[in-house]
Parts: structure tokens; C-alpha cells; sequence
């Protein structure tokens, strides 16, 4: 099979999708891979890596578009990127379809089949091509949070673990899945005042074991919730639905009870977020301030860190593209259903059903597409 992998061109979009030690692997299974001109260079992965291990290394998009069946990529194609896709494409990265109207439609007008990151799943139900990048965003949301704390950012000027005299910032997190723990891992190792809030008490018993105490954990009842933003000096929206937009637990109202430079960091805004005032931003403006709270809403947070991500994301995805490039698509999505999870597009259909949902579209099962 012939593998594409383009240079990723959204704002500061550092990473890059396979590593030369992935590429290596095809190539010895006999698969061409076409890679882009520099595509890597900004995680230390040059041409010459590269080449040594058998890529055909050419010097546009274009080109791997065209010569390439299975298009591997990090993030959602970005519009300069639509006109390139077309109908005999397998397209593989992290898509958020739900909160992308516009991605959407044109892939559905290419009649390509597109396979979402974020929504493959695995037999312990979680979701292995997420996973690593939620890892990596949820430390990092601690890190992007405390920046944003500070004065010159427009924060309260609060240090997140405090000094002696002086109390450490009161942290709220919102859900207790992968972002969330490992937001609190970060949290409570600087020494922050920390509270976790999740709708499964059983989840909120594991959190409170395994940190010993040093957490106060919390149901979600809008009381409860209005009482924690009054204190909070930063929240992170760690709220996930696969495939779904995400439901906005923090309305204005609430986002007004906040006090005048306290910070939310939306880590769920590449499904649309969980404050009801969050919109994506960019690495290159990363926030902005609405009802006197700092917004960070970056929404390709792992970039700031894009050799690990790219390492990560890699070792993640790796053994779905062996399936994919070894059996063709089709066959491989058929033998596996957690992949099949994956699938959200299919000749100009959408094949899971909580993309469908949150975008009002007509949804046809993925097994039945491909089927027929």
C-alpha cells in the first residue's frame, strides 16, 4: 500500500505522524511511504532519517496526496488541506467531527473514508489512539493554567503550591478520565489546593484511594459545582464523550461567579468545549478574557511538547496501520470492531452515531456501510 504522511500545517502545529522508525517498519513490509519535505524537522526528524530508512521524501503536499491511498496525519485536515482529498483516500488522524460542521461536509462530498483517532476504542473500553495525547494535555494543562495565573498573563498573580504564609491556589478539575488524572498528578504534586469533580462515584472512590486524601472529591450538582468556581483560581474541563460534542457544565452564569482573574483551561474545546464561553484558540493567541476569566483554549495543546506527543501518538497508532496497510481497509475494520469505532466517514456517509447526533446527520452504522 502506498502511505502518505504530510507536513501538518494548522498554527504551530509542531508534530508529525509517523516517526523514521515507523516508516522503517513498512517499508520492510514491502509498503511505499510518501513523506513530505521537512514534515518531521521540527521534532528532530530530518530528510536524511528519512530516506535512509526508505521513504520516497517529496517536496509538497500535493504530491503525497496524489501518490498516497492512506493518508496518516495528526491533526483535522485544515481548509488549504480539503481540495486535496479525495474519494480513494483513507484518511487517519484525530478528526472531532462533531465540532467541525464544515470538515464535515467536504468529506462527506469527497466520498473518502475517514477513521477518527479519538473514537477507536479497545476491548477495556478505552480509547488507545487517544489516550496518549490526553496524557500529555492533561500534564500540560496544569503548566498552560499556572502561566495563565500569573499577572502579566491577566491572572490573579496566585503561585499554584503557595509558599509558607501564604495559602497555595484552589484547583478544580472537571472529570476524573485520563486528562483529568493526569491533571491531577501535576496539581497535587505542585502543592495546589485540589478538587475533582466526576458524575461516577465510582470513580471518585478510586481517585480519592489513590491519592491518598490529598484531593477532596466532588459530585456534580450545580450547588456543589457554584460553591467550588466561587473559590477556584483554576478549572480545567476534563470532559469527554467520544465522538460527541461536549456537554457545557459551566454556563456564563456560573463563569460570572468566578473571581476577576481565575483561570479556565478547556481541554474538551476540540469537541467544543465544557464552559459555555470557550472558543478555540491558537498557540499563537493562546487566550483570551470573557467575564473577567482568562480562557486558554488551545485546541493542539500536545504540540507544545511535539516530540514526546509524536512519540507517543506513534507507538498508539502503529499497530492499526500495520492492520490497515497488511488487509486494506475494509478487511481490517472488519476484523476489527474497535477499529471499526474509528470509522466516522465512509463514502459519503457518517458512520458514528454521536458525530450524527451532534450534527443533526443521517447515521448509518459503519459495519452496514462497508458492507454493502
Amino acid at each position: 500500500m502506498h502511505v502518505g504522511v504530510p507536513k501538518e500545517i494548522k498554527d504551530q502545529e509542531y508534530r508529525v505522524s509517523m516517526t523514521p522508525g515507523g516508516v522503517r517498519e513498512l517499508v520492510s513490509r514491502n509498503h511505499t511511504v510518501w513523506v513530505e519535505q521537512d514534515a518531521g524537522s521540527e521534532v528532530g526528524f530530518t530528510n536524511d532519517q528519512y530516506l535512509a530508512v526508505g521513504a520516497k521524501v517529496v517536496p509538497t503536499a500535493d504530491e503525497v496526496y496524489e501518490k498516497a491511498e492512506l493518508i496518516v496525519k495528526v491533526k483535522e485536515p485544515q481548509p488549504d488541506e480539503f481540495s486535496k482529498i479525495r474519494r480513494d483516500h483513507i484518511l487517519f488522524t484525530y478528526l472531532h467531527l462533531a465540532a467541525e460542521p464544515s470538515l464535515t461536509d467536504h468529506l462527506l462530498s469527497t466520498g473518502c473514508s475517514a477513521i477518527a483517532y479519538e473514537t477507536v476504542t479497545e476491548i477495556y473500553g478505552g480509547l488507545p489512539l487517544l489516550a496518549p495525547m490526553s496524557e500529555v494535555a492533561g500534564r500540560l494543562s496544569v503548566q498552560a493554567g499556572a502561566h495563565c495565573l500569573e499577572k502579566k498573563q491577566g491572572g490573579r498573580g496566585v503561585l499554584l503550591g503557595g509558599v509558607a504564609g501564604a495559602p497555595p491556589a484552589n484547583v478544580v478539575i472537571l472529570g476524573g478520565g485520563m486528562v483529568g488524572t493526569q491533571a491531577l498528578t501535576m496539581a497535587v504534586g505542585l502543592g495546589a489546593n485540589v478538587t475533582v469533580v466526576d458524575k461516577s462515584l465510582r470513580r471518585l472512590r478510586e481517585l480519592d484511594a489513590l491519592f491518598g486524601g490529598r484531593l477532596t472529591t466532588l459530585y456534580p450538582s450545580e450547588e456543589a459545582l457554584e460553591e467550588q468556581l466561587i473559590k477556584a483560581d483554576l478549572v480545567i474541563g476534563a470532559i469527554l464523550i467520544p465522538g460527541a460534542a461536549t456537554k457545557k457544565i459551566v454556563s456564563r452564569e456560573m463563569l460570572k461567579m468566578m473571581k476577576a482573574g481565575s483561570v479556565v483551561v478547556d481541554i474538551a474545546i476540540d469537541q467544543g468545549g465544557c464552559f459555555e464561553s470557550s472558543r478555540p484558540t491558537t498557540h499563537t493567541q493562546p487566550t483570551f478574557i470573557d467575564e473577567c476569566v482568562v480562557h486558554f483554549c488551545v485546541t493542539n495543546l500536545p504540540s507544545r511538547v511535539p516530540r514526546t506527543s509524536t512519540i507517543a501518538l506513534n507507538n498508539a497508532t502503529m499497530p492499526y496501520i500495520y492492520a490497515l496497510t497488511e488487509k486494506g481497509f475494509q478487511q481490517a475494520c472488519l476484523d476489527d470492531p474497535h477499529l471499526l469505532n474509528g470509522l466516522n466517514v465512509y463514502q459519503g456517509q457518517v458512520t458514528h452515531e454521536a458525530v450524527a447526533q451532534a450534527l443533526n446527520k443521517v447515521y448509518q452504522p459503519a459495519k452496514n456501510a462497508i458492507a454493502n
